[in-house]
């Protein structure tokens, strides 16, 4: 079964966390042992795992994403977001984790991030929790 969540982004780009949601739905599906697969329907954002302890991580991240990719390039798709494809693209849009003792098994200072790069929007992320 594929469980899916929505998350509402506020800003054109931003990193919003998304550990708690995804780690409920591992917990609620009694798996002590397994692997979480995560994914974005969108092509448009991507999702990431990174630190979670100092905010200015992910402000630094999405910085250096939209310096390396604004709107100056002469970009042949002319809806205004290419630079929005173009880091989803490199960001990438699914993840996978283990589940050990039914808990994601992620470092000390790490969360789960969908990365949006053309908000605000309202995005799906689609979890599948598979059994080992």
């Amino acid at each position: 079964m594929v469980h899916k969540f929505k998350v509402r982004t506020s800003a054109k780009s931003g990193m919003a966390d998304i550990t708690r949601e995804v780690q409920g739905i591992a917990r609620e599906n009694g798996v002590e042992s397994g692997v979480c697969h995560i994914f974005v329907p969108h092509t448009t954002c991507g999702l990431a795992i990174n630190e979670n302890a100092d905010p200015d991580v992910q402000s630094d991240i999405i910085a250096k994403l939209n310096e390396s990719f604004s709107g100056d390039f002469p970009y042949r798709h002319a809806e205004g977001n290419s630079p929005a494809h173009i880091k989803s693209v490199l960001v990438g849009s699914s993840l996978t984790l283990f589940i050990e003792e039914g808990v994601l098994q992620l470092g000390t200072w790490q969360g789960v991030y969908l990365c949006e790069y053309d908000g605000p929007r309202l995005r799906e992320v689609w979890v599948k929790i598979i059994k080992t």
